[in-house]
């Protein structure tokens, strides 16, 4: 079975202004000293995963577990090495990126579709099903601006999960409004599972990465500490809690 997402070598650095202020900065400049210090957020990592597997990413705070998302939802691009990414992509990452304030909860469903990909008329043959799952429907006419913040993330993922992805990106379990809401997003997505969707999710919590997936990546500082079985990487993961 071949690979759907390969990453080789797959490294990511980011440029850091070392001056907090423009004050600062401008000496430093015209006197030659280095004005921006090189910051590693990804190093030399190596996975694949098969089509209709599951794979979860573990790691603290700053192990680059967000960065290597956007790279495979083709937010940013690596610095060195590559990856590659055979299927459509549902980033729930950002949850409402694209919504605009102003506009409607039904005009942001066809401005949010535009961003994924989705043309008009096949958007329209989705838009019933998305209020339904959003249930949403006595507020599609209004501005978001005055949704509420479970609101806003209902609809977002509502756009986000109306068809079945190749590969779905999960950025820690949603915070998508209330508890029985949040359970018919996890049964969508254990749904697209079952129907062949390969799963990335990012978690803080091992427990919650045996129950979804098959395989795990632990990160730590940008580098990979462990990838393969969930059981190990778990315990990987632990001990890198009881440093």
């Amino acid at each position: 079975m071949s690979n759907i997402i390969k990453a080789e070598n797959l490294s990511k650095k980011y440029n850091l202004q070392k001056h907090k202020t423009f004050k600062e900065f401008l000496p430093a400049l015209f006197s030659g000293q280095e004005v921006r210090t090189s910051f590693s957020a990804l190093s030399q990592l190596n996975f694949g995963i098969d089509r209709g597997e599951s794979l979860g990413i573990l790691g603290k705070n700053g192990s680059g577990k967000s960065t290597l998302l956007k790279i495979i939802a083709g937010v940013t691009k690596p610095s060195d090495g590559r990856i590659t990414v055979d299927g459509r992509v549902a980033p729930l990452i950002e949850l409402g990126a694209g919504f605009h304030p102003e506009l409607t909860g039904r005009e942001n469903v066809y401005l949010n579709g535009s961003i994924l990909g989705i043309k008009r008329k096949h958007m329209e043959s989705l838009y019933k099903g998305i209020v339904e799952f959003s249930e949403l429907q006595s507020f599609m006419d209004q501005p978001v601006k005055h949704y509420s913040s479970g609101m806003y993330m209902r609809l977002a993922f509502s756009v986000a999960v109306a068809e079945q992805p190749d590969i779905l990106l999960v950025d820690e379990i949603l915070s998508v409004g209330d508890v029985k809401f949040k359970e018919k997003c996890l049964t969508r997505i254990k749904e697209f599972q079952d129907k062949g969707s390969t799963l990335i999710l990012v978690s803080h919590a091992p427990e919650q990465t045996k129950q979804y997936c098959k395989k795990v990546l632990v990160l730590d500082h940008g580098k990979q500490i462990f990838f393969g079985d969930t059981e190990e990487g778990a315990k990987k993961y632990q001990e890198i809690l009881n440093r």
